[in-house]
């Protein structure tokens, strides 16, 4: 059986930055025009004030310092919070399958393809634009591929579950070139109106390609030498938005209907949950921590990679954020399923033949996906 390699990668980044501090001024705005609406019902104490966000909060919070966004002055509009889209037509490309496109081209020029070459397309992020068709099957045409393709959501996981479906079809030969897309538009389901999560999430999307060493022409190949996967119910980061909201009969604004979470049980719950995932991972294929190069983990936060890494490799010289553990969330913020891929796309070089990484995921869900890489 011919060995599987990822032979191409790519990234949309947008063009508008939000720094902390321009959110943050946005944010506090909001806040005093909130509690002065409010300021009887406040005063008598029957709802209580909104508190002030902070440069020094939100990087001590998170390491997070800007975020890519592909539409800002929504989101710093005190009076909307939210980015303004205009709606297209049914005839024109969704702007989902836009931003994939251009990832997936640039994936595509690196490894050596055309979109006649791809025969599975699948995009896989943490929300869809829309119920259907397949954004995944837009994106097909949109690229000239032909094949199959279809949609999956395993929130911040759903790159590396995605990378499992690809390398297995590829394996099975239901599929000679595969392209995962993530196109993350976090800005549309991020509650920017809520002090503790309103920094988080950036726009992005990111692309690779799949496909059998034996037909891969690219100048630098991975193999990708195993995939492991696992979840695990739990609501502590939750989004209940869907189709049913209207039959409902409740407020399709409630506060509930975008990204929420309980972060202090997230960071403690997942963080010995990720390292355990990907010390067993290791052991199943005969390897260790120690024998790896490089992880590309998710960019959720900081602190969680920090411990994650001294969890693997009880280290304090193998920090998140040194060359064996990038780091890109200072730049992008979290940007859900496309995280790690932003990490290996960007800081793979260096790195020599035979030389081991592995590409980790972590989120809602709770979900961990794991792939191990050798470069050829």
């Amino acid at each position: 059986m011919s060995a599987v390699v990822i032979s191409g990668t790519g990234l949309y980044r947008p063009p508008h930055t939000i720094s902390n501090a321009e959110l943050v001024e946005a944010f506090n705005r909001y806040v005093d025009l909130e509690n002065a609406r409010h300021a009887e019902a406040i005063a008598a104490g029957e709802r209580p004030a909104l508190a002030h966000s902070s440069v020094e909060f939100i990087e001590k919070a998170s390491g997070i310092k800007q975020r890519y966004v592909i539409e800002k002055s929504g989101v710093l509009d005190p009076a909307r919070m939210y980015p303004r889209f205009a709606e297209r037509p049914d005839e024109q490309l969704s702007l989902m399958a836009e931003i994939a496109v251009e990832a997936a081209q640039q994936a595509l020029k690196q490894a050596g393809k055309t979109g006649a070459d791809v025969d599975a397309v699948l995009c896989a992020a943490a929300n869809m634009q829309r119920a259907y068709p397949a954004m995944a099957i837009e994106i097909q045409q949109a690229l000239g591929a032909g094949g199959y393709g279809f949609d999956m959501n395993v929130a911040c996981s759903s790159a590396t579950f995605a990378l499992e479906q690809a390398v297995n079809a590829v394996r099975a030969g239901t599929a000679r070139c595969v392209l995962v897309v993530n196109p993350e538009i976090t800005s549309a389901h991020l509650e920017w109106k809520d002090r503790d999560c309103h920094f988080i999430f950036g726009d992005v999307c990111t692309a690779l390609i799949v496909e059998r060493a034996d037909t891969a022409t690219a100048a630098e190949t991975w193999e990708v030498l195993g995939t492991k996967l696992a979840t695990q119910f739990s609501s502590n980061i939750r989004n209940n938005f869907g189709f049913m909201n209207r039959a409902e009969d409740g407020d399709p604004l409630a506060r509930d209907k975008t990204f929420r979470q309980e972060g202090r049980k997230v960071f403690k719950e997942v963080v010995p949950l990720a390292a355990t995932h990907i010390e067993q991972h290791l052991d199943m294929l005969g390897l260790s921590p120690a024998q790896v190069s490089r992880f590309w983990l998710h960019q959720a936060n900081l602190g969680m990679n920090q411990l994650v890494i001294k969890k693997l490799l009880g280290s304090e010289q193998a920090e998140a954020g040194s060359e064996v553990a990038p780091l890109i969330l200072d730049e992008y913020a979290n940007t859900a399923s496309a995280g790690s891929i932003i990490a290996f796309h960007a800081h793979r070089q260096g790195l020599h033949t035979d030389d081991l990484g592995v590409i980790c995921s972590f989120g809602a869900g709770y979900s961990i996906g794991s792939v191990v890489v050798r470069k050829r």
